[in-house]
């Protein structure tokens, strides 16, 4: 959902009871930014996946960069989810693809059999 401006993202407060009965993973909620440091602002809301919002959201942005690259004509965009921790991601939309750059931590490795 694209809203007007970047206070309209960063002032959300929803009822996540009320979000939990929408029929999807999740919503995002998103604007261009208002300063030169960004490009797009953004949140995501998943109550129903368990998740009332995440703080940075991979998946989120691989919808997002060919929305807003199409909009604002650049393949290339600075990207900031303003959760209550936000994350910084550079997110490249390239043919088909979408390539995500960001800091992250490994909080847990495994091998999986077959």
């Amino acid at each position: 959902m694209e809203v007007k401006n970047e206070e309209q993202v960063r002032g959300l407060s929803p009822d996540y009871p009320r979000l939990k009965a929408v029929k999807s993973r999740g919503v995002v909620v998103t604007t261009r930014s208002q300063t030169s440091e960004y490009d797009i602002v953004s949140r995501f809301f998943a109550p129903a996946a368990g998740v009332d919002e995440d703080p940075v959201t991979g998946s989120a942005h691989c919808a997002l960069a060919p929305y807003w690259a199409q909009k604002l004509g650049k393949i290339e965009l600075l990207a900031y989810q303003a959760s209550r921790r936000g994350g910084e991601l550079r997110v490249r939309h390239v043919g088909e693809r979408v390539q995500l750059e960001g800091q992250a931590i490994t909080v847990f490795t495994a091998r999986l059999l077959a």
